[in-house]
């Protein structure tokens, strides 16, 4: 055995947590050297910082968050607003927030709201300022991002997930899929593409609307009349009992992967078959897309892309120095995901 000083973790003083002098002690160091450690200071080396870790992982020492904060200016907390969670999209942009987060070494705290009120969204920013967050990423859902961040303190650097003008923003092309996706159904030999659109308050719907029909437009196509309805499954099943009964139909674009679900099932009661009769594209391409029946064409949102670039932006600006530079944007393309439920135009 050498004559490095070998230790065994005790209990700390007084029985309570364990803090940097008992890591200090069991490491054999000083208590400003593990400080450093955690603090990721260039200017200890890889074997001390090795022995404080092993030390501090057999006490099982995790730093004080607060005392963190106190010491470095800095929470490595992130704040998510975010309304409308239970659906697809925002549900996956918080999750990619939180991974990208997690990479970073921050923490993430969300607040979900059901309201886009003035009341409502200064509640959520006083909670996450009391938390001592870094900066917030706002998910408006249909809520233009502009008004929320009215609402929002001006102290705190923040990222929109939507369009905006006032702040950063990073944001999936709404357009160029759907665009991608009718392209693709006219290169079938279909004459036209119906739409089963979302709900038009959204930005979102009727970015993929405005796609669907400048598709058709370039390639001098009829623009049928689109259908509306909101986010569903429950809404494409009733879209698509009425356009089952259009023998005319041979091409529907939904404005989501529900939508378009509903529809299959739709067309299925109707005995219209998919794709042989009738060829379906959807838009998101959810988890459980590929196990529909037939396996669902898509357009795929690349949420991890999102949550990484948006965070980017985030941290950007909490390192910033002087004045604050012009809001920046950031576009993530989408991919058309080719599966079963789309065939050429039978003649």
């Amino acid at each position: 055995m050498t004559n490095e000083r070998v230790r065994t973790a005790e209990p700390a003083r007084g029985g309570g947590r364990p803090g940097l002098r008992d890591v200090a002690e069991l490491a054999g160091v000083s208590h400003q050297t593990v400080s450093r450690v955690f603090k990721d200071h260039p200017r200890v080396s890889a074997e001390t910082r090795a022995k404080v870790l092993a030390a501090a992982a057999q006490l099982d020492f995790r730093p004080n968050a607060i005392a963190r904060a106190l010491a470095t200016g800095s929470s490595r907390t992130i704040g998510v607003v975010s309304f409308d969670t239970t659906l697809f999209g925002p549900a996956s942009m918080v999750s990619a927030i939180e991974g990208s987060a997690r990479d970073a070494d921050y923490f993430v705290s969300v607040v979900g709201l059901a309201s886009p009120s003035r009341r409502s969204v200064a509640e959520a920013a006083d909670r996450l300022r009391g938390q001592g967050v870094d900066g917030i990423i706002l998910i408006p859902g249909h809520v233009p991002a502009d008004q929320v961040v009215r609402h929002l303190p001006p102290v705190l650097p923040v990222v929109a997930l939507a369009p905006a003008q006032t702040v950063a923003s990073a944001v999936v092309d709404q357009h160029d899929g759907p665009l991608a996706a009718v392209r693709h159904l006219l290169d079938l030999g279909h004459t036209t593409v119906h739409h089963a659109a979302g709900p038009t308050d959204w930005p979102e719907a009727r970015d993929r609307m405005r796609g669907w029909r400048d598709a058709l437009t370039a390639a001098g196509a009829p623009v049928p009349e689109p259908v509306p309805g909101d986010w569903s499954a429950a809404s494409g099943y009733e879209r698509g009992k009425a356009l089952a009964l259009d023998p005319s139909v041979t091409a529907v674009f939904a404005a989501n992967d529900h939508i378009a679900l509903g529809l299959l099932l739709a067309l299925h009661e109707a005995g219209r078959r998919v794709p042989e009769e009738v060829s379906v594209i959807g838009f998101d391409d959810i988890p459980e897309a590929a196990f529909f029946s037939p396996p669902l064409t898509t357009v795929r949102q690349d949420f991890a892309a999102l949550g990484r670039r948006s965070l980017a932006l985030l941290l950007d600006q909490i390192g910033a120095v002087g004045a604050p530079a012009a809001p920046a944007g950031v576009v993530i393309p989408t991919e058309l995901v080719v599966r079963r439920s789309t065939a050429p135009r039978r003649t």
